[in-house]
């Protein structure tokens, strides 16, 4: 069985793998170090992680799931939550809701302050997901699919936008 304890201060931080790291001005805006915890306690409906961005900067764009929730617990450092319209203040201790929703739930936590802002990151894992992106008109498609014959986990993701759709029928 797997121990399903671990400590905070023993998962390591990671940057994001290349495929997945900003590029271009996205760079200037974006960076976080993550840390998965769920894989390592057997987790299997809930991800758990740790991130942590630099003053200044943001993990994600702004965006929205019609699937999962999320919550957030922040651990260290200071910075705004930013949810559709409405922007609030945050800093260690707080714990922030982000329900599944329409555009209107589109969120995103910045790092306002002078030091890297740490939170514990917990969200449902109900596949497939979309996701949207208020700010660019793009969407995302991720769908956990079973195993490889290797065992290796395996997704499907798609990212576009509803402009450059394709009919049903084309190319049939």
């Amino acid at each position: 069985m797997t121990k399903p304890i671990v400590n905070i201060a023993d998962i390591a931080l990671e940057p994001r793998p290349p495929a997945f790291a900003p590029t271009g001005a996205a760079a200037e805006r974006y960076e976080a170090k993550m840390g998965f915890i769920a894989p390592l306690i057997g987790a299997r409906k809930l991800g758990y992680n740790i991130t942590a961005v630099p003053p200044g900067k943001r993990a994600f764009p702004s965006h929205n799931h019609h699937a999962n929730e999320e919550m957030f617990f922040v651990l260290q450092g200071t910075g705004e939550l930013h949810v559709g319209a409405n922007t609030w203040p945050i800093r260690a201790g707080d714990v922030i809701a982000c329900p599944a929703g329409g555009k209107e739930t589109a969120h995103q936590i910045v790092n306002t302050g002078a030091e890297e802002l740490r939170y514990l990151a917990v969200s449902t894992k109900l596949s497939p997901e979309l996701v949207e992106y208020p700010d660019s008109g793009k969407f995302g498609v991720l769908a956990e699919l079973p195993a490889s014959a290797e065992g290796k986990p395996q997704r499907f993701m798609f990212i576009g936008r509803e402009s450059q759709c394709l009919g049903y029928w084309d190319g049939e």
